[in-house]
């Protein structure tokens, strides 16, 4: 490779001068060390030059994080191709929208989405391969039939005397050149694919790399618990774990609580990243119950106790995360500020971070030591950011950020792409904030959330389901207007309820309503509360789709 420094520069470094390591493993199962990634780059890269998939094509990759995933989009992208990551979450006709609308010739599947899927309404596929043994489940190529029947021939071949590391040659790419397109979840209507240009990769990497590759080290331990076609799991966990020269393991089944907090165990991570839902499910259900009896509050209220009570609780918060983390970064959604506030009383090493898909996806970050509360910390390098109010500090405005992780635009969407990214390079996040004079961001919620009281005040239903969602037996909220009434549609705890009668349970709400008022100003109170025998519907990233609740 040429001395122009590239994003498949990374990947290749990584490979070379990790060549022996341990480098992807599905949890308690099959691991492939650095050259075992290699090698098996160099059979998918001759099955794609021998059904004709040339530089710049849609490769997409639908599937739960696993070795082999990983090993398809290192490929995709060292190629020359374009990744088209998708969700396994995503229904059978939203998949077959995307792998149609991004125009993809190949389509990777695990066992999973191999079962929900319908080949004949994706006709524009050269072939669908099976992630968990790369075996051909569909093909409409003689050539794709003939290269997968014969791969260990044409590789034996094409490397007589073993495959080695001068043989390792990969694309260069171009800080413009589109890497991957990303389908949003979204909330209305169809996905909108984000273009993601290699330096919009790279920048996250490289940040990363300067800011976390001090502490985090080559052959470290690292859990992929968060989906990989989502940016934040992509970039953050495994991008900059693998080009860093981790370790990195994948949930590769569904990620239940009880085998995510075994996997903390297994693999002691050295950084843990996360969404908050998981942080909080383990506070809730193993902590708080501890800590909030008669004597662990007594004991709380006495200075010289409570500061060993802390360290302790700590040691224990830190222990259910494999007890070797630096930091868990928190990102994705809001994290409650009830767990929050909890869990920097006792010292624990939590910071939030902030971002979008069409960023690639940091926004901003500040490292645990420096983490200011309830913000999610400053603008990262190479991107600006500015709040649009008159007045920043105090007054919410849209945020808006420019630079280098910035997308291309909308495939094939040149309005909406034009809706979102202004004359001047800025990118309107759609999300409303505020930042103080050391830059660190607050935000208060999304714009087209916001709801207006009866004499025009801005109420944020995200601040008032934050403090809904701390109160007794409530597992998650939601508010929504009626006319110039607010209503909190609620879904109780399910491990609570079973011990209350429906009238208790609705006596208990009715307090929660009270004291939730007694916090709140008059316009922003709630008048009524809705119970729900089912959890809300959410996107992959654990956000609720408000779009679908109505009072």
């Amino acid at each position: 490779m040429s001395s122009n420094i590239s994003f498949n520069k990374y990947i290749y470094d990584a490979i070379i001068n990790n060549w022996d390591a341990d480098a992807l493993t599905d949890f308690q199962g099959q691991t492939l060390q650095f050259h075992d990634v290699a090698r098996k780059i160099e059979k998918l890269h001759i099955v794609f030059e021998n059904c004709g998939i040339e530089k710049g094509d849609k490769i997409a990759i639908c599937g739960r994080n696993s070795a082999h995933w990983a090993v398809t989009f290192l490929a995709t992208l060292t190629y020359g191709a374009v990744v088209v990551p998708i969700l396994h979450e995503f229904n059978a006709e939203q998949i077959h929208n995307i792998v149609n609308h991004s125009g993809a010739k190949a389509l990777f599947v695990g066992d999973f989405v191999a079962k929900e899927i319908d080949p004949e309404q994706m006709p524009a596929l050269e072939g669908i391969v099976f992630l968990p043994d790369f075996s051909l489940m569909v093909s409409r190529s003689e050539k794709l039939t003939y290269a997968r029947e014969h791969l260990n021939m044409m590789f034996g071949e094409k490397y007589p005397k073993a495959f080695r590391k001068e043989h390792v040659h990969y694309h260069e790419d171009s800080p413009e050149e589109l890497a991957l397109i990303n389908y949003t979840s979204g909330t209305t209507g169809f996905s909108k694919g984000v273009m993601i240009p290699y330096r919009a990769i790279m920048g996250n990497l490289t940040f990363c790399l300067r800011h976390l590759g001090a502490v985090v080290k080559a052959g470290d331990p690292m859990l992929d618990i968060l989906p990989m076609a989502h940016m934040y799991g992509l970039a953050i966990e495994f991008v900059f774990g693998f080009c860093n020269g981790c370790h990195l393991f994948f949930l590769n089944r569904l990620p239940s609580p009880t085998l995510i907090a075994q996997a903390f165990t297994e693999v002691r991570p050295t950084l843990v990243v996360s969404v908050p839902l998981i942080i909080e499910k383990i506070i809730r259900k193993k902590v708080f119950p501890i800590i909030q009896t008669n004597k662990m509050k007594l004991l709380m209220a006495m200075p010289i106790v409570s500061t060993k009570v802390k360290n302790r609780i700590c040691q224990q918060v830190y222990e259910a995360f494999g007890g070797r983390a630096y930091e868990v970064i928190v990102g994705g959604a809001p994290l409650s500020k009830e767990v929050e506030q909890f869990l920097m009383s006792i010292g624990f090493p939590i910071t939030v971070g902030y971002g979008a898909t069409e960023c690639a996806p940091l926004i901003s970050y500040r490292d645990h030591k420096e983490f200011a509360a309830s913000s999610c910390g400053c603008p990262v390098d190479d991107m600006e950011v500015r709040i649009l109010s008159d007045d920043p500090q105090n007054i919410p405005g849209e945020i808006i950020t420019r630079g280098k992780h910035v997308m291309l635009g909308y495939y094939k969407n040149e309005e909406a792409t034009q809706q979102v990214i202004d004359k001047d390079g800025w990118y309107h996040t759609g999300d409303l904030g505020t930042m103080d004079e050391k830059q660190n961001i607050f935000i208060r919620g999304r714009i087209k959330n916001m709801l207006l009281g009866a004499s025009g005040q801005n109420i944020y239903p995200e601040e008032i389901e934050d403090k809904l969602n701390s109160m007794p037996m409530i597992a998650e909220s939601l508010v929504v207007q009626d006319g110039d009434k607010l209503v909190a549609m609620i879904y109780p705890d399910q491990d609570e309820v079973v011990n209350f009668s429906q009238e208790e349970l609705e006596a208990v709400m009715d307090q929660n309503r009270e004291n939730l008022n007694a916090q709140l100003p008059a316009y922003s109170r709630i008048s009524r509360i809705v119970l729900r025998d089912e959890e809300f519907q959410k996107t992959p990233k654990k956000s609720i789709k408000r779009y679908l609740y109505h009072a």
